[in-house]
């Protein structure tokens, strides 16, 4: 994904899987905490439904949407970790795995690094 988007400007764009179908509304975007780096957004699947976390790479934004390389059913069954609060490591890389996506680099952090700060948030 391009990393000179302002992640904000993802907040509310509609989001479609590898084949155009609609999943849904990005709701909140989360950061690499050592990079500062959009790498995941949660996506509200429907009126009723959860957020489902999708990787931001290797997504794009395009025009007013945002393109995930992935299936629908891929996307709603991912691992719900609620929204509003950081991933853990842990359930940063469950969400890779999910996505048969390699480790996120290990940036010179150690074991303990913090992953999926919030966009907009400080520290």
């Amino acid at each position: 994904m391009q990393t000179d988007i302002d992640p904000r400007r993802l907040i509310g764009r509609k989001a479609f899987d590898r084949k155009g179908a609609k999943i849904g509304t990005v709701d909140e975007v989360y950061l690499d905490d050592a990079t500062g780096v959009p790498e995941w957004a949660a996506v509200r699947t429907g009126l009723f439904s959860r957020d489902a976390f999708v990787p931001l790479e290797p997504s794009e934004f395009e025009g007013d949407a945002l393109r995930v390389p992935f299936d629908r059913a891929l996307i709603k069954g991912a691992p719900d970790f609620g929204v509003g609060r950081h991933l853990s490591p842990e359930q940063e890389l469950q969400l890779y795995r999910h996505y048969g996506l390699d480790n996120p680099p290990a940036a010179g952090s150690g074991p303990d690094r913090d992953f999926g700060r919030l966009a907009g948030q400080e520290e």
